[in-house]
């Protein structure tokens, strides 16, 4: 039996591929695992059936026989873990990618989902075109760092590995920000990432998913 996944049942990125099953529909892809997905509506996320498998009623979670996980960096690292394609063989440079991976989770995307929560959510408070600007430059001072140490390479450690995965999902939240476009290097990095046949299956198949819901 192949692993099963949660997803949206009805996305509020709209098909974008921003929310946090394409991390892992894209590992899925990238190593050629067949997988499920099991869609879920929001009531449904704070349901039992689905709190036993995520304890804070959100998606993905992955299932594998006896094993259930839930979080989506965990659940990518599971499967680069076991298979081949996401993680050096070599100890070092796997340790390295490892370290990527939670770069792009722990120091990369807090600033950034911030940003866009903002965007979303604050628009019509009275503190929203004062703070908007810092909020901005928190995620330049981030891009900067990574802009220096990317150096125009294609990957940010030799091959592409689970750390891009996770790095290129993280920076396409800033798709619609125009931040991107002011590090042209970064911005490139993102669409190798995006031009991967792996990548494309796996954004096609959320997309799909949105496209049926938007029909019914």
């Amino acid at each position: 039996m192949p692993p099963t996944i949660t997803a949206f049942e009805n996305s509020p990125d709209r098909g974008r591929g921003q929310a946090r099953d394409m991390r892992v529909r894209w590992a899925l892809e990238e190593v050629g695992q067949p997988y499920d997905v099991r869609l879920v509506s929001f009531e449904q996320m704070k349901e039992p059936a689905h709190l036993a498998r995520h304890p804070f009623g959100q998606i993905p979670t992955y299932e594998d026989g006896d094993l259930a996980l839930f979080e989506s960096g965990a659940i990518v690292l599971h499967i680069a873990e076991h298979h081949a394609g996401l993680l050096p063989v070599e100890p070092n440079a796997r340790a390295r990618a490892i370290a990527w991976m939670f770069a792009a989770l722990n120091t990369m995307e807090p600033p950034i989902v911030e940003l866009g929560m903002a965007m979303l959510f604050e628009r019509d408070k009275s503190w929203y075109e004062a703070r908007l600007p810092m909020l901005r430059d928190r995620v330049r001072v981030r891009l900067g760092e990574l802009s220096r140490r990317l150096g125009g390479a294609e990957w940010l450690d030799g091959a592409f590995s689970a750390g891009d995965l996770m790095m290129v999902t993280v920076l396409r939240r800033l798709n619609t920000s125009g931040l991107l476009e002011e590090y042209p290097d970064i911005a490139a990095y993102v669409a190798r990432g995006e031009a991967r046949p792996a990548f494309r299956r796996a954004f096609d198949a959320q997309l799909a998913v949105f496209t049926a819901a938007s029909r019914s």
